[in-house]
């Protein structure tokens, strides 16, 4: 039978009653048993979204052009994407720079100031993502982290391959040192963040900013990073098919990036986690998701942290799969997860030192 169109706000009408339904209920609706792998069980809410997303039969994004990708992707986000949550401003901006770059300021709602900055990279595989896919994440990050926002919207693979991305990732932080006072930001605490590609972003940009002189940031937010394209690590054979984010998909977004002979691969600019010296870096938090198959490079890329002598934070957040912020806006649990990592951020930006690097690239 043809796939019958949804209007956007009856989906998202439809994941906002479902996300609210009691736990036992949502495991029965279905059509499972409780999922439990690796000494964790899946969350009733992913269950119940993974079981209406195979039921949908859409077909899989590596089996799309990248801009019919980009728009089944983009629906699926504006459906769990929920009231935007309300912060002081919001302004579309562009960055200046050798390639103009599209950006979002979100200000925070409180009094006093000026408060942090945070630069924030979306994910989607280098392929997929905008302004608008991550604008609910990075409301809920203003709001509760108490800190400006300044979303990039970098190029994007496979039109702009390896290292396009980093190279506007970089231009972004730069931008952000050099504007932060027309922000009515504080330019001695700055931070990086991103999700799942973005993540890898942030990483990445924090290691360049450290080794070729700044300027570098006060911390890095990495939410489900992707750190090793040349491993596979346990975590993608345990979740390689039916937890949202397939392996299928993530051979798909690499071709994109590398190219089909991923050449660069080994490079730290697209694998951190490779990097020979991750000492001297920005305090990290490294969030992951038990069911996510980039659980266990984002959680080795934490433990090499620490092991180099940067201060790090890990937490897995249990039961949940890959993409669950951008689920905040129909799900409590989301939603909740979210606000953690908006607190943890504020209290890394509060004690970040008063004399943060300030150097030029």
């Amino acid at each position: 039978m043809p796939r019958v169109s949804v209007p956007p706000k009856l989906e998202q009408w439809g994941a906002q009653v479902l996300g609210a339904l009691p736990p036992r209920l949502q495991v029965r609706l279905s059509g499972k048993p409780p999922v439990r792998i690796d000494g964790d069980t899946l969350a009733p809410e992913a269950q119940l979204l993974l079981a209406v997303l195979d039921h949908r039969r859409e077909p899989p994004l590596e089996s799309l052009p990248p801009a019919e990708a980009r728009q089944a992707r983009g629906r699926l986000t504006a459906a769990y994407a929920g009231r935007p949550v309300p912060v002081r401003n919001v302004e579309d901006l562009e960055i200046d720079g050798a390639i103009p770059l599209r950006a979002r300021h979100y200000e925070p709602p409180e009094s006093g100031g000026p408060h942090p900055l945070l630069v924030y990279y979306h994910g989607g595989g280098f392929t997929y993502g905008d302004l608008d896919s991550h604008d609910g994440v990075c409301r809920v990050l203003c709001r509760h982290a108490g800190a400006h926002v300044l979303a990039v919207d970098y190029r994007l693979a496979p039109e702009h391959r390896f290292p396009a991305a980093v190279d506007d990732a970089r231009a972004a932080l730069r931008w952000a040192f050099e504007n932060a006072a027309r922000l009515g930001a504080d330019s001695r605490r700055i931070g990086v963040g991103g999700d799942s590609a973005g993540g890898n972003l942030a990483a990445v940009v924090s290691q360049l900013a450290a080794r070729g002189g700044g300027p570098a940031p006060a911390l890095q937010l990495l939410i489900y990073p992707a750190t090793d394209m040349t491993t596979r690590h346990r975590s993608r054979e345990l979740f390689r098919e039916g937890f949202l984010l397939t392996d299928p998909e993530m051979d798909w977004y690499t071709d994109n990036y590398l190219g089909k002979s991923r050449t660069g691969a080994g490079d730290p600019r697209a694998s951190p986690l490779l990097a020979n010296d991750l000492s001297g870096l920005a305090p990290a938090f490294v969030v992951t998701a038990a069911f996510d198959p980039l659980r266990d490079e984002g959680e080795a890329y934490a433990q090499a942290l620490q092991a180099a002598g940067t201060p790090t934070t890990l937490r897995r957040f249990p039961g949940f799969i890959h993409g669950f912020v951008n689920a905040a806006g129909v799900s409590r649990t989301a939603r909740d997860a979210l606000v953690e990592i908006a607190g943890v951020t504020r209290g890394m930006f509060a004690s970040a030192v008063s004399d943060a690097r300030d150097r030029s690239f």
